[in-house]
């Protein structure tokens, strides 16, 4: 699995995190999450999959919580993985991250997690913010077919 972001601390432990995230695009326009903490940064919406829960459940709830959107026709794109500190939890995570492409279909609500903002943004300027070399990497394939 291709790995991207920060190199891996020797001798540090990491926890396993697995994850699902979509590229939402509508048109020319993305759909992408801005998170206040714990840095500032845009992102793909998605996140942790709970104990008991699928990547695809996972992507549903993650997406609706971080944008108020929900989606329909979910297709795996691929998967990264990346280490790194997690100071909301505390925790060294290898992040596992299970990407999808998907279709914004409704806007239910504001985001119901705290400190995140839906943000639409144009194809290019969503690819140059986002913070992370694995988000980028396959929402620029998809333009690549």
């Amino acid at each position: 699995m291709r790995r991207f972001g920060e190199r891996v601390v020797r001798g540090q432990h990491y926890k396993a995190r697995p994850g699902a995230y979509a590229v939402l695009m509508r048109g020319t326009r993305v759909l992408i999450t801005h998170q206040e903490e714990p840095a500032p940064e845009y992102q793909l919406p998605g996140g942790g999959i709970d104990p008991g829960e699928g990547p695809l459940m996972a992507l549903h709830r993650e997406v609706y919580e971080e944008t108020g959107w929900s989606i329909s026709g979910a297709r795996r794109l691929g998967a990264y993985r990346r280490f790194t500190y997690m100071p909301e939890y505390d925790l060294w995570a290898e992040k596992i991250c299970h990407i999808y492409l998907a279709r914004p279909i409704l806007r239910r609500s504001a985001p119901t997690e705290k400190g995140h903002e839906a943000c639409w943004m144009e194809r290019e300027k969503a690819l140059a913010c986002l913070a992370n070399a694995g988000d980028r990497h396959f929402m620029a394939r998809i333009w690549q077919k």
